[in-house]
């Protein structure tokens, strides 16, 4: 074993680096070039970028033309990494990802495609899926092994983490709060402990695979118009958390995440349905939603349009 890796495993078992060890080591990368929506932000490994948004609204897509970006060659546009998508979710749509891959390709050349690229770029997807967070905290407490075996092999290294959705297993792990002893041989999962072991273990992995991480979560969004019988489900909705943001539409949405994990986001976007539904055009099907930065703080907002074809942004 080269002292190098030597010294980086030993980081990994004693605990956290510095913040100004972290810092140096971070702005030497430089930034990820997305593009839109991703693009008006620059963003480096070490960030943690937070999706925000109801079900559906293009979170996921969002993070497939990412993923896709990251995954192909430069002379195709990409940044030439490998990508590890962390399914939490479990509603992933692999067909659509190779659909959006090949169209990607065939931009770039003939109306066919290299298929040899295909493959290389497919092998470069790494995909994972957790049903609870046993599953989730195991996996992320085993990926430096995977990561360096699949660097080894395919000769670049995992950039971006994919988290869909960070939320998923909220409301399970705060059912688990209320089982008694006997109901359940599991130790107890209180959110607090979950997501500081969750925070804990990526900022672990970040010190050996410098990584941008990007994770979306699913809101309810609240309307201050909203009927009575919405306010009622507001009102419940309330009890399990009391922060609340809004956007310059009178929208809202209710903060569940425990505190730990909040502060470890660093940029968040806030995706919601557009008024404007742009239905079929030019015999694509298509969705408009509107695309803000809460963090940091962006004075407009991008309207993006999901078709057949990916996300595109609206001039």
């Amino acid at each position: 074993m080269k002292e190098k890796e030597r010294e980086e495993i030993e980081k990994w078992i004693e605990g956290d680096e510095s913040g100004a060890e972290m810092l140096s080591r971070v702005s030497s990368v430089r930034p990820f070039v997305f593009p839109p929506p991703l693009h008006r932000v620059p963003l480096r490994v070490g960030n943690v970028l937070e999706l925000v948004g109801p079900s559906p609204s293009a979170k996921t897509q969002i993070l497939i033309n990412a993923a896709i970006t990251s995954v192909l060659p430069k002379p195709y546009g990409g940044l030439d990494h490998l990508v590890l998508f962390l399914d939490l979710d479990c509603r992933f749509d692999i067909t659509r990802f190779s659909q959006l891959l090949i169209h990607r390709i065939t931009q770039h050349g003939t109306d066919s495609y290299d298929q040899s690229l295909y493959h290389l770029c497919m092998a470069r997807f790494l995909y994972v899926r957790c049903y609870d967070s046993f599953e989730f905290l195991h996996t992320l407490r085993t990926l430096h092994c995977r990561l360096e075996k699949e660097k080894e092999v395919q000769g670049v290294g995992v950039h971006v983490l994919m988290i869909d959705s960070i939320g998923a297993f909220h409301w399970m792990d705060r059912a688990s709060m209320f089982l008694s002893q006997r109901e359940t041989s599991k130790k107890k999962l209180f959110l607090q402990t979950v997501s500081e072991a969750v925070v804990q273990n990526i900022k672990k992995l970040l010190q050996v695979h410098p990584m941008l991480i990007m994770a979306t979560k699913s809101v309810i969004f609240g309307n201050r118009y909203s009927t009575a019988s919405n306010e009622v489900k507001g009102n419940m909705e309330e009890r399990c958390s009391k922060n609340m943001t809004r956007n310059h539409q009178n929208f809202q949405y209710r903060e569940y995440m425990p505190s730990v994990w909040q502060s470890f986001v660093t940029h968040r976007i806030l995706v919601h349905s557009s008024d404007e539904h742009p239905g079929t055009t030019n015999h694509q099907n298509s969705s408009a939603y509107l695309l803000e930065w809460l963090l940091p703080k962006l004075s407009f907002p991008d309207r993006i349009v999901v078709k057949d074809a990916g996300v595109f942004v609206q001039s």
